[in-house]
């Protein structure tokens, strides 16, 4: 079974290689996001911080929602081209071949985020947090990638193609941005933002970046309510995708 599954892990990370367009959307354009932002944003500001580094928090969540049209037009692709009829009539499971695209998405998640908060340091970020707090940052952007991967699989259910997939994903996309990376939210926009994920994971990244312990209780509140977001997500995108997906 585990021999299966990093076959398969092997076998999307080579895909991801070979294709320029997910290449781009997956490290190349959160990357590119980021040097521009720092640019364009890194003087403006006052006091000791600028508002590069107010926004800097939102970037890391942004990077991970971006994984949704990746992973949707992943499995549409897969679909289309026949290799979800092909695993079908082999020993490997369903379960198996979405465990597979979890575990790869989730480790291009890390190496995506180390390169925008590599670029972000880069462009003059300056957080004021130890080791322990990227850590605790990291996990909290890891449920957020977990969390697009289920909005990814229920978008593939929806979706006919790859390019339905696209449109379709920023559905989940676009609220997500607005309401819960680095734009700024009133007090009605909030309201919307708490049913977002990635409202909790800006607000808790912003608040160890600025100093708190990352095992405060309110970070250990919103991780708590992150982690049982992304499980019921794709808990929920698995159930769709078998059921309706055409695994």
């Amino acid at each position: 079974m585990i021999q299966r599954v990093l076959a398969l892990v092997k076998m999307e990370l080579l895909k991801l290689i070979r294709e320029p367009a997910n290449l781009f959307l997956n490290l190349l354009f959160p990357a590119i996001l980021t040097l521009v932002f720092g640019l364009a944003f890194g003087g403006l500001g006052g006091g000791d911080s600028s508002l590069f580094d107010t926004m800097a928090p939102g970037l890391f969540a942004y990077a991970c929602i971006f994984l949704i049209m990746t992973v949707s037009m992943s499995f549409t692709d897969d679909r289309e081209n026949g290799l979800l009829k092909r695993i079908n009539v082999t020993p490997t499971t369903s379960t198996q071949f979405i465990g597979s695209h979890i575990i790869t998405n989730l480790f291009i998640a890390v190496f995506q985020l180390t390169i925008v908060f590599l670029l972000s340091l880069l462009m003059g970020f300056r957080p004021n947090v130890d080791v322990l707090g990227v850590i605790m940052a990291f996990i909290f952007m890891l449920f957020l990638s977990l969390c697009s991967v289920g909005l990814g699989l229920i978008t593939a259910t929806i979706a006919k193609s790859a390019g339905a997939a696209t449109g379709i994903s920023f559905i989940f996309i676009l609220p997500q941005m607005f309401f819960g990376t680095f734009i700024p939210l009133t007090e009605t926009t909030r309201v919307i933002a708490a049913f977002l994920p990635s409202y909790y994971v800006t607000e808790a990244i912003t608040t160890i970046f600025n100093g708190v312990s990352p095992f405060a209780i309110e970070i250990l509140m919103q991780l708590g309510i992150i982690a049982l977001m992304s499980i019921v997500i794709v808990i929920l995108g698995i159930f769709l995708f078998k059921k309706y997906g055409k695994v």
